[in-house]
Parts: C-alpha cells; structure tokens; sequence
C-alpha cells in the first residue's frame, strides 16, 4: 500500500499531512555536481528525475543508464500489470496526467491503482505552507506535471510509456 497512505493517515483529525516534492533544479545541480566521476549532462539528468533524488542515485547506481532504472520501475511498480489492464487511458495519462481529473469519475479505479502503485500523486494544494520545501510548478508537461496529477518522476513516466509502447507491438495492451 504504498501511494495509498495518505488517505488512510490522513482520515484521522491528528493528522497533518504535509508533501515533499522533489528538489529544485539549483538544489538538485548542486548534489548532481557532487557527485563523482563522469556523468551525462546535466539538463539529461534533470529531465528523467524532475529533481527527484532517489531516481538521481538509481541513475548513478547504474551506471548512468535510463534503461536499466527504467527496468527496476517496471518490475517494482508492475507496470506490465497496470498496462494490460488499462491500456488506452494509461497512454491518455502518460501525455496529460489531468486526463485523470478531467475523465473523472470514469477515471476513479485507474487513479487509485497508480496511487497504490506510487506512480502518480494528487497535488491538491501548492500553496508554499503546504509544502516541506517548495511546491511543484503549476504545470510542466515535460516533467509530468499537471494542475491536479503529476507523475512521481518524469522516469516514472517514461516506464509506463515503455511499457505500453513495446506491449502494443507485442499485441498486448
């Protein structure tokens, strides 16, 4: 249960719930510069993690290959799974993930199937009294990013879009 977390904390008036997003490009640069050893460039880097630092050590732990942590996703996420089941409208959220609020209640199972996956997250406030540190922009569609989903990860996302790419070649999805 690991996206699902919030609801199920959240419904109890002790709870404050606070996001973390990822970190800011100037922060994000400075602990890719710390970094050792040759690396790709920087701007590579930022828009497969959209500041993220868990995917930045999954990239350096790898040698720096997108494809090996796109693999690690892809089986821990189970997003074969995920793909064979919603097919069309995961591809719909893979170029827009307001597809989920703008389809809504249509979109309800596949909205908590990839919070339960911890693929995607509601970002229901930016104000910056919400946030531990500073909210996510208002949209970026390059970073997967929309005004009420965005993608854990821009690698995230291209897991999915892996994934449904190659199962539609296959005959699957």
């Amino acid at each position: 249960m690991r996206g699902a977390s919030r609801e199920r904390i959240g419904r109890h008036r002790w709870a404050t719930i606070k996001i973390m997003w990822n970190m800011p490009k100037e922060g994000f640069k400075q602990l890719y510069d710390a970094l050792p050893g040759d690396k790709p460039p920087f701007e590579d880097v930022w828009r497969l993690s959209g500041g993220n630092p868990r995917v930045l050590e999954r990239l350096y732990r790898s040698e720096w290959s997108a494809d090996a942590a796109t693999e690690v996703i892809i089986r821990e996420r189970r997003i074969k799974t995920l793909a064979k089941r919603w097919g069309g409208d995961l591809g719909e959220v893979v170029e827009d993930p307001d597809y989920l609020w703008d389809n809504y209640p249509s979109t309800k199972n596949l909205i908590e199937d990839l919070i339960e996956a911890n693929l995607i997250i509601e970002v229901w406030d930016r104000e910056p009294y919400s946030w531990i540190d500073t909210p996510p922009p208002e949209r970026d569609p390059e970073l997967g990013i929309g005004r009420e989903y965005a993608w854990q990860t821009p690698l995230h996302r291209e897991a999915v879009r892996w994934v449904l790419e190659h199962s539609n070649r296959e005959g699957g999805a």
